[in-house]
Protein backbone atom coordinates (compact mmCIF):
# COMPACT_ATOMS: atom_id res chain seq x y z
CA UNK A 1 0.00 0.00 0.00
CA UNK A 2 1.07 3.58 -0.58
CA UNK A 3 2.44 5.11 2.58
CA UNK A 4 1.47 8.52 3.88
CA UNK A 5 3.98 11.35 3.77
CA UNK A 6 4.01 11.25 7.57
CA UNK A 7 5.12 7.62 7.53
CA UNK A 8 7.74 8.32 4.88
CA UNK A 9 9.14 11.21 6.92
CA UNK A 10 9.42 9.00 9.99
CA UNK A 11 11.05 6.16 8.05
CA UNK A 12 13.61 8.60 6.68
CA UNK A 13 14.78 9.18 10.26
CA UNK A 14 15.42 5.48 10.91
CA UNK A 15 18.56 3.70 9.75
CA UNK A 16 21.03 1.07 10.91
CA UNK A 17 22.56 3.57 13.34
CA UNK A 18 19.25 4.27 15.08
CA UNK A 19 19.18 3.31 18.78
CA UNK A 20 16.28 2.52 21.09
CA UNK A 21 16.69 5.92 22.69
CA UNK A 22 16.22 7.52 19.28
CA UNK A 23 13.01 5.56 18.73
CA UNK A 24 11.71 6.59 22.13
CA UNK A 25 12.43 10.23 21.32
CA UNK A 26 10.52 9.98 18.04
CA UNK A 27 7.67 8.21 19.85
CA UNK A 28 7.46 10.98 22.46
CA UNK A 29 7.05 13.52 19.67
CA UNK A 30 4.33 11.46 17.95
CA UNK A 31 2.65 10.30 21.18
CA UNK A 32 -0.16 7.99 20.02
CA UNK A 33 -1.05 7.36 16.39
CA UNK A 34 -2.47 3.93 15.70
CA UNK A 35 -2.86 4.36 11.95
CA UNK A 36 0.73 5.53 11.63
CA UNK A 37 1.81 2.60 13.78
CA UNK A 38 0.17 0.15 11.40
CA UNK A 39 1.85 1.85 8.44
CA UNK A 40 5.25 1.52 10.10
CA UNK A 41 4.48 -2.07 11.03
CA UNK A 42 3.63 -2.89 7.42
CA UNK A 43 7.25 -2.24 6.38
CA UNK A 44 8.22 -5.58 7.90
CA UNK A 45 11.39 -3.99 9.26
CA UNK A 46 12.58 -4.43 12.83
CA UNK A 47 13.23 -0.83 13.92
CA UNK A 48 10.06 0.65 12.39
CA UNK A 49 8.13 -2.13 14.09
CA UNK A 50 9.70 -1.27 17.44
CA UNK A 51 8.62 2.33 16.95
CA UNK A 52 5.17 1.18 15.84
CA UNK A 53 4.71 -0.66 19.12
CA UNK A 54 5.50 2.51 21.08
CA UNK A 55 2.82 4.60 19.34
CA UNK A 56 0.02 2.04 19.06
CA UNK A 57 -3.30 2.70 20.75
CA UNK A 58 -3.61 -0.07 23.33
CA UNK A 59 -7.39 0.33 23.29
CA UNK A 60 -7.39 -1.00 19.73
CA UNK A 61 -5.34 -4.13 20.48
CA UNK A 62 -7.90 -6.89 20.03
CA UNK A 63 -7.03 -10.59 20.14
CA UNK A 64 -7.39 -10.69 16.35
CA UNK A 65 -4.92 -7.83 15.83
CA UNK A 66 -2.50 -9.34 18.34
CA UNK A 67 -2.68 -12.65 16.48
CA UNK A 68 -1.79 -10.82 13.26
CA UNK A 69 1.14 -9.07 14.96
CA UNK A 70 2.22 -12.42 16.40
CA UNK A 71 2.22 -14.02 12.95
CA UNK A 72 4.24 -11.13 11.52
CA UNK A 73 6.78 -11.30 14.33
CA UNK A 74 7.50 -14.94 13.52
CA UNK A 75 9.14 -13.87 10.25
CA UNK A 76 11.96 -12.13 12.13
CA UNK A 77 15.15 -13.81 13.27
CA UNK A 78 15.22 -15.25 16.78
CA UNK A 79 16.65 -12.20 18.56
CA UNK A 80 14.34 -9.74 16.83
CA UNK A 81 11.33 -11.99 17.34
CA UNK A 82 11.82 -12.14 21.10
CA UNK A 83 12.62 -8.45 21.38
CA UNK A 84 9.44 -7.51 19.52
CA UNK A 85 7.08 -9.72 21.51
CA UNK A 86 8.63 -8.67 24.83
CA UNK A 87 8.54 -5.01 23.73
CA UNK A 88 4.86 -5.38 22.85
CA UNK A 89 4.12 -6.86 26.26
CA UNK A 90 6.06 -4.25 28.21
CA UNK A 91 4.94 -1.17 26.29
CA UNK A 92 1.34 -2.01 25.39
CA UNK A 93 -0.20 -5.24 26.63
CA UNK A 94 0.63 -4.66 30.30
CA UNK A 95 -0.77 -1.11 30.24
CA UNK A 96 -4.50 -1.80 29.89
CA UNK A 97 -6.93 -3.97 31.86
CA UNK A 98 -8.42 -5.44 28.69
CA UNK A 99 -5.09 -6.60 27.28
CA UNK A 100 -3.96 -7.83 30.70
CA UNK A 101 -7.02 -10.08 30.71
CA UNK A 102 -6.02 -11.33 27.27
CA UNK A 103 -2.48 -12.12 28.47
CA UNK A 104 -3.79 -13.97 31.50
CA UNK A 105 -5.72 -16.27 29.15
CA UNK A 106 -2.64 -17.27 27.10
CA UNK A 107 -1.21 -19.92 29.40
CA UNK A 108 -2.26 -22.69 27.01
CA UNK A 109 -2.32 -20.67 23.79
CA UNK A 110 -1.37 -22.44 20.57
CA UNK A 111 1.05 -19.56 20.01
CA UNK A 112 4.37 -20.11 21.76
CA UNK A 113 4.97 -16.35 21.74
CA UNK A 114 1.71 -15.73 23.56
CA UNK A 115 2.56 -18.45 26.09
CA UNK A 116 5.89 -16.69 26.58
CA UNK A 117 4.06 -13.44 27.26
CA UNK A 118 1.80 -15.16 29.81
CA UNK A 119 4.79 -16.36 31.83
CA UNK A 120 6.90 -13.24 31.38
CA UNK A 121 4.02 -11.11 32.65
CA UNK A 122 3.67 -13.34 35.71
CA UNK A 123 7.38 -12.78 36.38
CA UNK A 124 7.00 -9.01 36.07
CA UNK A 125 4.24 -9.04 38.68
CA UNK A 126 6.81 -10.24 41.20
CA UNK A 127 9.52 -7.64 40.73
CA UNK A 128 10.78 -5.35 43.48
CA UNK A 129 8.14 -3.32 45.26
CA UNK A 130 5.18 -5.45 44.26
CA UNK A 131 3.21 -7.86 46.43
CA UNK A 132 3.23 -11.25 44.67
CA UNK A 133 -0.19 -12.39 43.42
CA UNK A 134 -1.80 -15.30 45.28
CA UNK A 135 -1.25 -17.82 42.47
CA UNK A 136 2.39 -18.66 43.19
CA UNK A 137 1.83 -22.25 44.33
CA UNK A 138 -0.23 -23.02 41.24
CA UNK A 139 2.28 -21.40 38.89
CA UNK A 140 5.30 -23.09 40.41
CA UNK A 141 3.64 -26.50 40.26
CA UNK A 142 2.91 -25.97 36.57
CA UNK A 143 6.47 -24.82 35.90
CA UNK A 144 7.86 -27.90 37.64
CA UNK A 145 5.66 -30.14 35.50
CA UNK A 146 5.93 -28.43 32.13
CA UNK A 147 9.18 -26.51 31.79
CA UNK A 148 11.26 -29.33 30.33
CA UNK A 149 8.61 -30.01 27.67
CA UNK A 150 8.27 -26.42 26.47
CA UNK A 151 9.88 -24.74 23.47
CA UNK A 152 12.92 -22.56 24.27
CA UNK A 153 11.24 -19.14 24.12
CA UNK A 154 8.57 -20.26 26.60
CA UNK A 155 11.04 -22.24 28.68
CA UNK A 156 13.07 -19.09 29.28
CA UNK A 157 10.02 -17.15 30.51
CA UNK A 158 8.95 -19.99 32.81
CA UNK A 159 12.48 -20.16 34.19
CA UNK A 160 12.47 -16.39 34.70
CA UNK A 161 9.16 -16.62 36.56
CA UNK A 162 10.58 -19.32 38.83
CA UNK A 163 13.57 -17.05 39.45
CA UNK A 164 11.37 -14.13 40.50
CA UNK A 165 9.39 -16.42 42.79
CA UNK A 166 12.60 -17.69 44.35
CA UNK A 167 14.01 -14.21 44.79
CA UNK A 168 10.99 -12.49 46.32
CA UNK A 169 9.10 -15.32 48.05
CA UNK A 170 11.43 -16.91 50.54
CA UNK A 171 9.21 -19.88 51.36
CA UNK A 172 9.52 -21.07 47.74
CA UNK A 173 13.23 -20.30 47.35
CA UNK A 174 14.68 -23.75 48.00
CA UNK A 175 12.06 -25.28 45.72
CA UNK A 176 13.03 -22.95 42.86
CA UNK A 177 16.72 -23.68 43.38
CA UNK A 178 15.96 -27.41 43.38
CA UNK A 179 14.05 -26.98 40.12
CA UNK A 180 17.14 -25.51 38.48
CA UNK A 181 19.35 -28.24 39.86
CA UNK A 182 16.98 -30.95 38.64
CA UNK A 183 16.49 -29.63 35.12
CA UNK A 184 20.00 -28.27 34.65
CA UNK A 185 18.58 -25.59 32.37
CA UNK A 186 21.18 -22.93 31.49
CA UNK A 187 23.77 -24.55 33.77
CA UNK A 188 26.38 -24.54 31.01
CA UNK A 189 25.37 -21.17 29.59
CA UNK A 190 28.29 -18.84 28.92
CA UNK A 191 27.45 -15.47 30.45
CA UNK A 192 29.08 -12.19 29.49
CA UNK A 193 30.93 -10.24 32.17
CA UNK A 194 28.59 -8.33 34.52
CA UNK A 195 25.55 -10.22 33.21
CA UNK A 196 23.37 -12.39 35.43
CA UNK A 197 23.17 -16.11 34.56
CA UNK A 198 19.85 -17.81 33.85
CA UNK A 199 20.74 -20.94 35.83
CA UNK A 200 18.30 -20.77 38.72
CA UNK A 201 20.62 -21.56 41.66
CA UNK A 202 23.09 -18.86 40.58
CA UNK A 203 20.48 -16.35 39.42
CA UNK A 204 18.49 -16.56 42.64
CA UNK A 205 21.58 -16.37 44.88
CA UNK A 206 22.95 -13.31 43.07
CA UNK A 207 19.66 -11.42 43.03
CA UNK A 208 18.77 -12.26 46.63
CA UNK A 209 22.14 -10.86 47.74
CA UNK A 210 21.48 -7.68 45.75
CA UNK A 211 17.93 -7.40 47.07
CA UNK A 212 18.96 -7.86 50.70
CA UNK A 213 21.80 -5.35 50.37
CA UNK A 214 19.34 -2.61 49.38
CA UNK A 215 16.92 -3.17 52.26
Amino acid sequence: MKRSSKAENILAQINTETKLGDLRKIAREIKKDHELALELWSTGRFLPRQLAILIMDKKQLSQKLIDNLDNDIRHHNEDEKLQLIDWLMANQLSKDKKTVLLMEAWENSQSSLQRRVFWYYQARLRWVGQTPPPNTEELLSKIETRIEKEVPEVQWAMNFTAAQIGIFEEKYRSRCVALGERTGLYKDEIVAKNCTPNYLPKLIAIQVDKYLSTR
